[in-house]
């Protein structure tokens, strides 16, 4: 078993995660020979970046080749450390932060809460209350008067080194912030908080965040209008081809409304959603003129894109995408802004999002979900439960239900329109993350990927099996309601590399479509039953 001060040493691999040692799954996917190879960095590769915390890299982080580069990476550490416990710079989260930090009982309540930690075996490395007080220490240690030497005379001692903050940022991108353990801590010790601020620390203060979610994601939307890289004109004219493709499935003809002044919603989609789901948007455009909601999409840089990749690691890139989407909603004069189907798009811009958006920036934003269950309840669509009549489990994307307590609505319409719909175990805030939370969906660099498939996604996998274990026959179609983006790319990457479609018969979607599919005024399937 590890201790925390181990963190510190120099020498080889401090942990790994062997399959062997993993939680096993139901057949056909227990058997180990069946898996796919890991992906093994080359010498050359190892060489320059840090694989030490568990043999993974999700950053890549450069190891320092010199005491000179250590000891300015340490003070560079050090001076953001500082900062980060100064009101005046973390204004945003100090409270929360400090309490987090002064309050942990050391009881281990929350370790059975966390299921990367369950799923690797039990792994100290991934114990969420492991990197805390790791962190925990460091800011004790060197960031308080007499710390360090009442941290020798309790033991407590962490050295400040490259290996010690190496391996402290790698575990901090080993946690999806689902925030299941502080939903178990007694004392209310949030440690996907304290996960959250190391990361912060790493990129507002050392630059060093991850490729995929600050240059590809953050620093893309903020240049082009969207994470995915569509400036206005492309995403207008992707768009409009799915008018095109709506009309040639339904013979429904829609012209999405753009820039539409006064409308009562602005809908804002996660605009990988476009590219990658075009149904979701689709079904969103059938349900919304079909209920005579007035509805428009704004072109404004940042405008057509719920994503804010900030919320996961950096204040800075969170506050300029909040308010450029906010922005864009007030140059409308829309009633209000209704968030598509993307988890953190929701937590960023209906919670996080109070702290910076006030005056005429503050404009009621509501989630898609709620809207959704108010159309499908008031009966503004004619609606036939009998082409839903299909197995049905339903996915509960954290930052919605746990973090936000947007529970039912999703519910009450699945109930109405899905006759063999099942709850998965456990459910509700008690939802288990998908494994690609807190941009890990998005990360495929290095060898990363198999870590987020084989640990980080494997309790996730499991519960879907286990939902549909009556049916585990691939003849029988099978259907996943992911209300969220984030976790549909989960699912994607995920089912493929277990082979989930093939071996299982089981498909991921949104519960947009779910809807449209059970439109009597639609001739044909809305769902078309093939993976992608």
């Amino acid at each position: 078993m590890h201790k925390v001060s181990d963190i510190a040493s120099k020498c080889g691999q401090f942990s790994q995660a062997p399959v062997q040692s993993l939680m096993p799954l139901p057949a056909p996917y227990d058997r180990i020979a069946d898996l796919p190879p890991r992906k093994v960095l080359n010498q050359k590769v190892l060489d320059k970046i840090d694989t030490s915390l568990d043999g993974f890299s999700a950053l890549g982080l450069a190891r320092p080749q010199t005491r000179k580069e250590e000891q300015k990476f340490v003070e560079r550490f050090l001076s953001g450390l500082e900062k980060l416990l100064s009101k005046e710079n973390n204004w945003t989260f100090i409270e929360q932060l400090k309490l987090s930090l002064e309050h942990c009982a050391r009881c281990q309540t929350c370790v059975e809460a966390c299921p990367i930690y369950t799923a690797s075996g039990h792994d100290e490395v991934y114990r969420p209350t492991f990197r805390s007080e790791v962190f925990r220490r460091l800011v004790n240690e060197y960031a308080k008067p007499g710390g360090k030497a009442l941290a020798w005379l309790k033991g407590e001692h962490v050295e400040l080194n490259a290996a010690t903050l190496g391996r402290l940022l790698e575990s901090a991108y080993r946690c999806t912030l689902c925030r299941r353990c502080a939903q178990a801590c007694p004392m209310g010790v949030d440690n996907a908080l304290l996960t959250r601020e190391v990361r912060k620390l790493f990129s507002m203060e050392m630059g060093i965040a991850p490729k995929e979610i600050h240059e590809k994601g953050s620093m893309l939307q903020l240049r082009t209008g969207s994470s995915t890289g569509m400036n206005a004109r492309a995403v207008r004219d992707n768009v409009s081809f799915l008018d095109g493709e709506i009309r040639d499935q339904t013979g429904l003809r829609i012209e999405t409304p753009w820039d539409k002044e006064g409308a009562d919603v602005l809908l804002i989609h996660n605009a990988g959603e476009i590219l990658a789901w075009p149904e979701n948007p689709m079904a969103f455009a059938i349900i919304l003129e079909a209920a005579g909601i007035s509805w428009t999409m704004s072109s404004e840089l940042a405008g057509y894109d719920s994503v804010n990749y900030g919320l996961w690691y950096d204040d800075a890139q969170f506050a300029r995408v909040a308010v450029r989407q906010a922005e864009a909603a007030r140059k409308l004069k829309v009633k209000k802004i209704v968030l598509g189907e993307c988890g953190h798009g929701h937590k960023a811009s209906m919670v996080t999002a109070d702290r910076i958006l006030t005056g005429d920036l503050n404009i009621p934003r509501e989630s898609a979900l709620v809207l959704l269950r108010d159309i499908v309840i008031s009966g503004r669509l004619k609606l036939d439960p009998s082409r839903n009549d299909f197995p049905v489990t339903l996915h509960d994307p954290c930052n919605m239900v746990r973090m936000m307590g947007i529970v039912e609505p999703q519910r009450e319409i699945l109930r109405a329109i899905c006759p063999q719909f099942r709850e998965m175990t456990p459910h509700g805030v008690n939802n288990y993350c998908c494994g690609g939370g807190s941009g890990f969906a998005i990360m495929s660099g290095y060898n990363f990927e198999d870590w987020r498939f084989s640990v980080a996604g494997r309790t996730k996998l499991k519960q879907i099996l286990d939902a549909f274990a009556d049916c585990p026959s691939p003849d029988v179609k099978k259907y996943v309601c992911a209300p969220c983006s984030n976790c549909k790319g989960q699912f994607r990457d995920l089912f493929q590399y277990y082979g989930v479609w093939e071996k299982s018969g089981i498909l991921y979607g949104g519960l947009a479509e779910l809807i449209v599919n059970a439109m009597a005024d639609i001739n044909q399937p809305f769902i078309k039953w093939e993976f992608h």
